[in-house]
């Protein structure tokens, strides 16, 4: 099995190449649209509490977080998390960070379906994150009893992975719709419009290409197991 394992290390290793390109393409664009202004002088904290004060939402916090595009919604502690560029930030950037993570919160207020059903497998994804590395070790490591023995520890191994595809793919729609709600918000209110709406527009995109970079990322892991694993039925 330890070619098996050799031809994962490749493909985990193409597959993180492939992220960090993307990753980086969004923080040249961050950075980008991060030395232009708004004209409406918001700062991201500003966009953010102006949002959901519009959609009525009073029961959610806007806080300042730590490190480098750290921002998220935190759906259990009611809080829209924003990093410091984005919090004090005065940018088309800071704008389209804040109104996508009030998106989520617009999402959770009104029940969004796909955001209800992502929470719902949180819990199974924590597992099986936790458990694929050990299981990874334990089925290319020769540990398996046997032809029977490693054909049963790639099934589960396999069913981790897709499991973690599932959440991943589960992910996009809430993305694009959380950017779709942002950029409906800030053309209508005239906080981003003409050539800062494009800004914006093009930041959100290269952020969603990090979650469509992971979800590729996971399908072709899926794919490679069960390819190894139908091997192992021959």
């Amino acid at each position: 099995m330890m070619s098996g394992y050799m031809g994962y290390m490749v493909i985990a290793g193409l597959m993180s190449l492939i992220g960090m390109a993307v990753s980086g393409r969004l923080k040249a664009k961050f950075a980008r649209y991060s030395q232009i202004p708004t004209g409406s002088g918001l700062s991201g904290r500003d966009v953010a509490e102006t949002m959901l004060q519009n959609y009525g939402i009073t029961d959610v916090q806007v806080v300042e977080s730590r490190g480098f595009l750290s921002d998220h919604y935190n759906p259990i502690k009611k809080t829209v998390a924003l990093s410091p560029d984005v919090y004090h930030g005065r940018s088309v950037a800071a704008a389209a960070v804040a109104a996508h993570e009030c998106g989520h919160a617009v999402q959770h207020a009104t029940d969004y379906v796909m955001l209800r059903l992502r929470s719902g497998i949180v819990p199974l994804v924590k597992v099986s994150s936790t458990a694929q590395q050990w299981l990874l070790i334990l089925t290319f490591g020769g540990f398996g009893a046997g032809a029977s023995g490693s054909s049963t520890l790639l099934l589960i191994t396999l069913i981790t992975f897709a499991v973690t595809a599932l959440f991943s793919f589960i992910t996009l729609p809430v993305e694009f719709d959380a950017s779709r709600r942002a950029l409906v918000w800030l053309d209508q209110t005239g906080v981003a419009r003409g050539a800062e709406y494009d800004g914006a527009k093009d930041a959100l995109k290269w952020a969603a290409m990090t979650y469509v970079a992971a979800a590729l990322s996971a399908l072709v892991m899926v794919l490679y197991l069960l390819s190894r694993y139908l091997a192992t039925r021959d």
